[in-house]
């Protein structure tokens, strides 16, 4: 190594793995507003974010585990729960005058189909204008949860649902019920 060698030290999110800024600089030169969605191992959290020059500022912030408020009781990471809170958060966004998005789903893998783009539905179903292509959101029967109403109550798939004594035959009716009761 040379004696008088100069070594750039990386960005500390760059180096961490949980940032890429190439792709975050295409997003913010959108000037839109991002649409952030990120899941966990127990939800799905919406967040409307705008740039600013002293830092990203969160305008709303919607979770999946908010679902119970209307009545669902099932499983706040499934399609259908990501599907409800895409709903929702685009009912508060419509409420602060934002019309459009762009989607910023991270470091996370695309994977059309998902629970992502479950949400991702659930906010162009709403009425708000994000780019995107139609085929990768899922199919409507599991969007309305008729995949797991088929499972039956089969006690290895369904054991969550069987201790909370909910029945997954209603689960499609319950969809429809809260769906309703967002759209208001």
């Amino acid at each position: 190594m040379a004696k008088n060698a100069i070594y750039t030290v990386k960005y500390r999110r760059k180096r961490e793995g949980r940032t890429n800024y190439k792709k975050r600089l295409e997003l913010l030169k959108s000037g839109s507003p991002r649409l952030v969605i990120r899941k966990s191992n127990t939800s799905i959290t919406l967040q409307l974010v705008m740039y600013e020059s002293d830092g990203d500022k969160v305008l709303i912030t919607y979770t999946s585990k908010k679902l119970e408020s209307f009545g669902w009781n099932y499983s706040k990471k499934s399609i259908p729960a990501s599907y409800l809170a895409g709903l929702a958060f685009a009912k508060l966004a419509q409420e602060k005058k934002v019309t459009n998005m762009i989607l910023d789903n991270g470091l996370q893998s695309s994977q059309s189909g998902s629970r992502v783009y479950a949400a991702l539905k659930g906010v162009v179903d709403a009425g708000i204008n994000v780019p995107c292509s139609k085929e990768i959101f899922p199919s409507e029967d599991r969007i309305s949860g008729k995949h797991i109403a088929q499972l039956g109550n089969q006690e290895k798939q369904c054991t969550a649902y069987l201790k909370a004594k909910l029945s997954v035959e209603k689960l499609p009716e319950v969809f429809e019920t809260v769906k309703k009761k967002i759209l208001g």
